[in-house]
């Protein structure tokens, strides 16, 4: 059971709801996936004359958990508003906290995120950051009030999976007891396996599943893998060894002349 905030989801996938080919691809996506939460951009879907009203209804229906996001934000102002808005649209205080400091790879301007954490949690919201895989912008993000991390294992959209897998193995390490959830970067089923593998709580998709050439097949093959993860990381695997080992004892073999 994965807790979030006090909140136990029992699904593992989060699933993000953009840039679906239709509403109708995009519920059965969720349904295949199994998620009990999805982020929604509460900016994107109200901009350029978009219908949001009814996309935020399509959402409800779905019967979810929402975390709403500051997607498209680039400054503290920007994300702070928006994450206000985002509260009295959808009623919840989980807020996807985005602050882009780079217009190219979208990676995280950390500074102006650390200080957007603080502000918003001082104002009660419960704050999921998608940051960087660095461990001081972490303890950073914990000191302003953050209880969950969001580390990227490669850009977002890139679909090119764990970039830094020592990295990642590190901080899972150093945050034994803040629950992790991948974000950005995966771009195939084996790759939410593998950072699964190393410990972590959970996974946020949304290019991979969406982007597929049949969304709600990739969502299902994306809950298998990241199932299949966890448990393997449950159960205790074997670490690398530099020497063969016999899988049929040695000891008592008989010994014909």
């Amino acid at each position: 059971m994965l807790t979030l905030y006090g909140t136990e989801l029992g699904s593992r996938m989060l699933l993000g709801t953009a840039r679906y080919p239709s509403p109708a691809i995009l519920a059965e996506a969720v349904r295949q996936a199994g998620t009990e939460a999805v982020t929604v951009s509460l900016r994107r879907e109200t901009a350029g004359g978009r219908q949001g009203g009814a996309f935020f209804e399509l959402i409800r229906e779905l019967g979810v958990r929402v975390l709403p996001n500051t997607a498209g934000c680039h400054t503290v102002s920007e994300a702070v508003l928006t994450a206000k808005m985002a509260r009295e649209v959808f009623g919840t205080n989980w807020i996807k906290l985005e602050v882009i400091g780079h217009h190219d790879t979208l990676q995280p301007d950390v500074f102006a995120l650390v200080e957007a954490a603080r502000i918003l949690a001082g104002e009660g919201f419960e704050v999921f950051p998608y940051t960087t895989d660095d461990l001081v912008v972490a303890e950073r993000l914990i000191d302003a009030g953050c209880r969950v991390l969001m580390p990227w294992c490669a850009p977002i959209g890139s679909a090119s999976g764990p970039q830094n897998i020592a990295a990642l193995r590190t901080m899972r390490a150093h945050f034994p007891d803040v629950p992790l959830i991948v974000d950005a970067g995966i771009g195939r089923p084996s790759h939410a396996t593998t950072v699964m593998e190393l410990g972590y709580d959970a996974v946020l998709l949304n290019t991979a599943v969406a982007g597929a050439g049949n969304p709600a097949l990739m969502a299902s093959a994306f809950a298998k893998a990241i199932d299949a993860g966890r448990a393997a990381f449950e159960a205790g695997m074997l670490e690398p060894r530099d020497m063969a080992v016999p899988s049929t004892p040695v000891i008592g073999k008989a010994v014909f002349s």
